[in-house]
């Protein structure tokens, strides 16, 4: 056996270089986080926290159901502890080494499919769907941690096959197996807005670990014969449709949410309302402090308001994506870009229902639709990504 000390130097060099961008490094120097990816997201955070102020206090005072208590800040309240908590857990979560998220991807992707298997038998039914399961002081969906689970399982595999990524065995098979047991779990609750997330980030993953192009060709038709199915078996799927379609043909019924969601789009104007001065928040809209929270920042703050906010979405998108190109190693390149990709997908999915360029599929705004839970998810992912900037190397002086 040859020794390295006899090896040419650049074989040496060639294995090291190997051996550095695949396998995790416990002993990997921390290094501060990003600083400009953490303001960007308590920026959007903190505002978002203020919408759902502005959003919401007419539909907690009016609430007939009595949860809220008649109190107007109730909403922002429980937002404000999950906003804060949140953030703690992206800072503790930052702390981790990426080696951590791959030794741990498998076992949570193993307990997001537990999970959702337990849905339809302990799971909470809100409005016709069973998607929650509570855990006394608030209800979460395991969607969520599917979500997140999927892109680490996603990112160890495509380390684990490397160049066999691009034969069917090794880089479509097992990636569709996951999806389509995680989506079929999905469709049971039925949470259509979920499976959609989940198949956009895998697929994506699959894309960026060097999945041939031409079986996302054939996927795709699977995927439109799939959906064609869906809108057929599922009545509210089929009925969402149709409201999209043609909104104003059934303005009482399925076509309320959308229509009102325009009125208060269209209302906004270039400067908006005034922060607080919505009227299609008090019970015009539906959902106004959750999936529909974006038509009232448009109201009130107009177009040049939500072009500033989209464009901090933008620039967070793009900052994720920076550090994942700056990655030390594969598996953190790949769980960063897979992590702002479910970011940039929630991001496009929701504003795309919101203004009516997509069907309704309950999709909620990052950092700004009310839930607590949700919003917890959406901040680990961004420690996750913020962990991986920690192991940027520092540039050397001189």
């Amino acid at each position: 056996m040859i020794s390295d000390a006899k090896r040419p130097r650049q074989a040496v060099q060639s294995n090291s270089e190997t051996r550095l961008r695949d396998e995790p490094r416990t002993n990997t120097r921390r290094m501060p986080m990003d600083l400009p990816f953490f303001l960007l997201v308590l920026l959007l955070l903190s505002i978002g926290v203020i919408m759902v102020l502005s959003a919401s206090f007419a539909s907690a005072y009016y609430d007939v159901t009595r949860v809220t208590g008649g109190n107007p800040t109730y909403y922002f309240f429980r937002q404000s502890v999950f906003a804060v908590s949140g953030v703690l857990l992206m800072l503790v979560v930052s702390r981790f080494p990426t080696s951590f998220f791959r030794h741990i991807s498998f076992w949570g992707l193993l307990i997001s499919v537990g999970l959702l298997v337990l849905v339809p038998i302990i799971g909470v039914e809100v409005n016709q769907a069973q998607r929650w399961i509570s855990l006394g002081f608030t209800n979460f969906q395991p969607s969520e941690i599917a979500k997140i689970a999927i892109v680490l399982a996603f990112a160890n595999m495509i380390c684990t096959y490397k160049d066999k990524m691009k034969t069917f065995r090794y880089g479509v098979l097992p990636f569709v197996i996951v999806m389509t047991a995680i989506v079929a779990l999905l469709m049971l609750q039925p949470h259509i807005s979920a499976a959609v997330i989940i198949l956009g980030v895998g697929v994506a993953m699959m894309f960026l670990g060097g999945t041939q192009l031409g079986w996302f060709v054939g996927g795709f038709g699977v995927v439109a014969a799939l959906g064609f199915v869906v809108v057929n078996h599922f009545g509210h799927a089929s009925a969402r449709i149709a409201s999209w379609q043609a909104p104003f043909d059934n303005p009482l019924t399925g076509g309320w949410q959308i229509i009102q969601s325009l009125y208060a789009i269209g209302s906004g104007g270039v400067l908006g309302l005034g922060l607080g001065q919505s009227r299609q928040k008090y019970l015009y809209l539906p959902e106004e402090h959750n999936d529909y929270i974006f038509a009232i920042v448009a109201e009130e703050l107009g177009f040049v308001g939500v072009m500033l906010i989209l464009s901090l979405f933008a620039v967070l998108i793009v900052r994720g994506y920076w550090i994942s190109l700056h990655a030390k190693t594969k598996f953190a390149s790949l769980v960063a870009a897979g992590m702002t990709s479910l970011l940039a997908i929630q991001t496009f999915l929701n504003v795309g229902v919101v203004t009516n360029l997509l069907p309704a599929t309950g999709i909620s705004l990052p950092f700004f639709s009310y839930g607590g839970t949700a919003l917890w998810f959406q901040l680990i992912a961004m420690g996750v990504i913020l962990s991986v900037s920690r192991e940027i190397p520092a540039k050397r002086e001189g």
